[in-house]
Formats: structure tokens, sequence, C-alpha cells
């Protein structure tokens, strides 16, 4: 038996779904091939992503290779999924958490605490946009898109002073010495399910459910959900200036959400038992909507 597993045409994209690959190759004996499939959000480079549809984008073609049985599971950062998931499809494995932070790729060497006023700062993300501004350090945000190398590329291509990525993906592809700062996840608060990797499959296939399962990491699972549930309480979207982070220490979780609500850039943090984790997401949504 084979497994055929769809991804993304992007270095990354391939890079993560080797990882699973081979998961779960030691833990179920079971070999899978690579598909991969380009999405909207991967042509549609010119254009921001909240004008074209969103992060679904980026997962819309996979599911419908799921749909026809093109491909048996997809690989996805859980990042890009959207909360609210078909029903025909589930998140059967929320696999090893990669570094959720965010970090600081510099241009000429100079640490993000260095930047003068004026700084161009290149990044497509409304949260790590806004938080910027936030820092009241009069630094320019220049929208960029595309893969890690492609926007590394139109950094130096367009003089900027920097751009601002996921430390996950950056370390994925083995370019860390790049990274001249790391942000805390208190300062820049990550995008819902940073770092996490995910596997969908078609709820019908049981099988393929069971296999998957035992790749799981139960603590990325919770954490994720968690900040989901937040996500999902907020109807937060690619129109939302939106981010969490969910962390467990022993029976605990702490989980800190960030949203912009009536013009207001809003931060707070919950915690509790980490078996509560979807009542702690709409905690905190609860919290941040009263101001």
């Amino acid at each position: 038996m084979k497994y055929r597993v769809g991804t993304r045409r992007s270095k990354l994209a391939q890079v993560q779904t080797e990882r699973i690959i081979g998961l779960i190759e030691e833990k179920c004996d079971i070999k899978s091939d690579k598909v991969l499939i380009e999405t909207t959000g991967d042509k549609r480079l010119d254009i921001s992503l909240n004008k074209i549809g969103g992060k679904g984008l980026f997962i819309k073609e996979i599911e419908i290779a799921l749909l026809k049985n093109k491909i048996d599971a997809a690989v996805h950062s859980m990042k890009d999924v959207p909360f609210d998931v078909p029903d025909e499809f589930e998140i059967a494995a929320i696999c090893e958490r990669e570094d959720p932070r965010d970090v600081f790729i510099s241009n000429k060497g100079v640490h993000f605490k260095d930047l003068k006023v004026g700084s161009k700062i290149g990044t497509s993300s409304n949260r790590r946009g806004e938080q910027i501004k936030s820092f009241e350090r009069g630094l320019e945000i220049v929208p960029i898109r595309g893969n890690v190398q492609t926007r590394i590329k139109k950094m130096r291509e367009n003089n900027l002073d920097g751009i601002v990525l996921a430390a996950a993906g950056v370390k994925r592809l083995n370019l860390e010495s790049l990274i001249t700062d790391y942000f805390s996840t208190y300062e820049m608060v990550p995008a819902i399910g940073q770092g996490a990797l995910g596997v969908e499959v078609k709820r019908e296939r049981t099988d393929v459910t069971a296999s998957f399962r035992k790749i799981e990491d139960v603590n990325a699972r919770m954490c994720v959900e968690a900040e989901r549930s937040f996500m999902r309480t907020l109807n937060g979207d690619c129109h939302s200036t939106i981010g969490a982070y969910a962390k467990i220490t022993g029976d605990s979780m702490k989980i800190i959400g960030l949203f912009k609500l009536n013009g207001k850039l809003l931060k707070k943090q919950v915690e509790g038992n980490k078996e509560k984790y979807v009542d702690l997401g709409i905690k905190l949504a609860k919290e941040i909507l009263k101001g």
C-alpha cells in the first residue's frame, strides 16, 4: 500500500510534506508518493490574499484533489487552514510544531531595534504590519508576497531594509543563518497555528485517518485547536488582524491573543487547564471583545 500525499509546489511545502511522509513510514511502515498541486494562492502573487479570497486559496485545489480521490491525504501549514473546514474533510493529525515565532531578516545586517525612521519592511500580513506599526518606530510597511526564497529575493531587488517571516519556514529550509532577530511571541503574536503541520483527509477515509492519527502530537493539537477556537469565536479570516499562541506547561495552558477591534489593536492572555483548550480559546475571545 502507498499513500498519495498532496501538497503545494513550493520548496517549503515539499520539505514539510517529506517530513510527514517520513513520519508515516516510520510509525506505520507505509510508503507515500508526493503529489504536487498548484493553488490559486501560489499563482496570484501580484495581489494581496485578502483581495482574492484569503489563505484558503492555498488549499482549495488540494481539497478538490482529495474529493476526486486523486490523493489520499494533504499536508498543510495549519496557519493556512481556515477554521471552517468543510464537513467532507477532517484534520486527521496535527504534527510536531516548529518554532512559532516571527523573525526579522535584515538586508544589510542592521538589527530591528537599530532601524531608522522610514526604514522599509516587507510583509503582506495584516497581523505583522499592524504590530510593527504599534511599535511606533516610524517604519514603512511594503506589501510583499511569495515563498520564502522569493521574498528574500524581492527584499534584495527592491532594496528593502528587511522582511518579517515565520521562523518555522526559515528553519525548515535550513536558512536559519539569515535570521537577524527573533520576536518573542508576546511582542509579535504569531498567526493561528504558525509552525504546526496538519494532515487533511476525506472524512469517509477512516483507514487513512487511523494511520495518520499515529503521528499526531497531542500537545500541538491542543494548542492549535485552542488558537483556532479563538479565531472561530471572533470569526477571524484573512481580512482580520488576528493572531494567537497557546503554550502548555505541565497541566496548564496559557494562550495570548491579538485582535484589531474598532480600529484598536488589543492583546490579552488567559490561562487554565489544558484539557479545556477549546473553552480557553473562547474565553480569550470574549475577553478581547470586552475591549
